[in-house]
């Protein structure tokens, strides 16, 4: 039913979309608004994030919306499922079901600069002891965390480079005394830089990145080395776009995700093929 809400929200954003811009058009006098809405929905053979599976490998729907209120702020949903209904494999060890809602803040500080905070909303399908799913949850049991990103992007004043640096500021991203008492908020760093190369062949993006998690004590990426600065987001991204019209996209993606983390990789392994098509409305 969750699932379901979410796909009626997004298509009826993007038919209310349709119907205020056939509606603005008729007058070509009036001031053109600057807030504005897009919508997107992605279909991948899986999901990875940071280097992390999640629903290991199913085919995931992802769909979202942004508004933007003004030049630099905007804000935004983003779901994520993959229709199982088992939270386990067979095995009883290896996750299989996976759904997540996240809302997120960005404002651009210039053009180099950006600030974004997001709120990560993970419920389990199927409820735990000593988990609690409440979203308004943000204690050691909760299924949430808030992530704080400063985003650099080089392309305007140097090379078509970017770099974040990602902090969890709250939620369910705590670390343990060795009796796991205790529990303190480990503000767990990741940090990433993306290459793009445009247009290298046949109107394709080429992007090379590179992914690290800094201080892992709180385990809170668990294909991760705990102890040490853990390379686990190592690869390359192709992107083609081709467009239906003015308002709609259709790009291509194909990812390759080397996770180089010296232990816990043996559940879903190191090496990661993602292939996705998504529909985007501007």
């Amino acid at each position: 039913m969750k699932n379901t809400l979410l796909f009626l929200v997004t298509f009826n954003f993007i038919e209310l979309l349709n119907a205020q811009k056939q509606e603005s058009a008729i007058d070509t006098n009036k001031v053109e608004r600057q807030s504005s809405f897009s919508a997107q929905i992605d279909i991948l053979n899986q999901y990875i994030w940071r280097g992390q599976s999640y629903g290991g490998k199913y085919v995931a729907v992802q769909p979202g919306v942004t508004y933007t209120i003004t030049e630099n702020l905007s804000i935004g949903a983003w779901a994520t499922t993959n229709f199982q209904g088992p939270y386990y494999e067979t095995d009883e060890l290896t996750p299989r079901a996976y759904q997540e809602f996240d809302l997120g803040i960005s404002y651009a500080l210039n053009n180099f600069i950006s600030i974004e905070f997001w709120d990560y909303y993970y419920p389990s399908i199927e409820k735990f002891e000593g988990e609690n799913t409440n979203f308004f949850n943000f204690r050691d049991d909760a299924v949430q965390t808030i992530d704080a990103i400063l985003v650099l992007d080089f392309s305007e004043i140097w090379l078509p480079l970017e770099a974040s640096i990602s902090t969890f500021v709250a939620g369910n991203d705590y670390r343990y005394n060795a009796n796991e008492e205790n529990p303190k908020q480990n503000f767990t760093t990741y940090v990433e830089l993306n290459y793009y190369f445009e247009d290298v062949l046949a109107e394709i993006e080429v992007n090379p990145f590179a992914g690290a998690v800094l201080n892992n004590k709180a385990e809170y990426y668990e294909y991760a080395d705990f102890d040490k600065v853990s390379f686990i987001n190592l690869g390359v991204a192709l992107a083609r776009e081709f467009n239906l019209n003015n308002d709609f996209n259709v790009p291509l993606n194909l990812k390759y995700i080397y996770n180089a983390a010296s232990e816990n990789t043996e559940i879903f392994g190191r090496n990661f093929v993602v292939a996705g098509i998504s529909l985007v409305y501007n």
